[in-house]
């Protein structure tokens, strides 16, 4: 997706959850759609597997020190004892940040910071464009990957936290199914080739609605 409107859109800051803040932090860094393609496409990946959080970690580690935000950036974790969300920003986001909103529950444990475990922000929203207005802007284009069963239906019955009403969204949704469960927990090259693409074409459909919410 960033790959079709990377020459169309120069946002001024950028949020993401789950496997997103990972995107988004190598977006604020610089990445260009070229390098963001060759994190993914990176055989190492196949180390990331569930219920061991060595591979997970360890990406998250190279992650923080291959790339570092030039412009605001903020991903979301939710203190697990707690269940409550949180918003991290700009410098106090480091390796264990980038791990803790990967950490999905039942399958990578939690992650330690500061004496308390966090894990993925999605699981109070996989959508976090509230977090982009509390860190100032007035519009956003959000990539919904999660729009399916069961994820639509969560999201109608959890009370999960929303920007307010004078919030303009333009949403960009896969549409294709992304595929299994597994798929996502399983690292393969054709699975991330075929993403790759749908996202570009995705994209690419998106283009006209992202510049007409550029112009208001």
């Amino acid at each position: 997706m960033w790959k079709a409107l990377a020459p169309y859109v120069r946002p001024d800051l950028i949020v993401g959850v789950s496997a997103g803040a990972l995107n988004g932090w190598a977006l604020a860094g610089g990445a260009t759609p070229e390098e963001l393609a060759g994190v993914w496409l990176d055989g190492s990946l196949a180390a990331i597997r569930a219920f061991h959080p060595e591979g997970l970690h360890r990406q998250a580690r190279e992650m923080a020190s291959q790339f570092r935000p030039r412009m605001p950036f903020g991903l979301t974790i939710v203190e697990a004892r707690r269940m409550r969300l949180r918003l991290v920003e700009g410098r106090e986001v480091d390796w264990r940040h980038l791990a803790a909103t990967c950490s999905i529950p039942f399958v990578f444990p939690s992650v330690e910071i500061d004496g308390r475990q966090y894990v993925d922000g999605g699981l109070l929203g996989a959508l976090p464009v509230w977090a982009a207005e509390e860190m100032g802007v007035d519009r956003a284009i959000a990539l919904n990957c999660l729009n399916r069963w069961p994820f639509g239906m969560l999201r109608s019955v959890l009370p999960l936290r929303q920007p307010s009403a004078t919030f303009r969204v333009v949403t960009i949704e896969p549409s294709a199914k992304l595929g299994s469960i597994r798929q996502a927990l399983v690292w393969s090259k054709p699975t991330i080739e075929r993403w790759i693409a749908l996202g570009e074409r995705d994209g690419k459909a998106a283009i006209e609605r992202v510049e007409w919410a550029a112009s208001l």
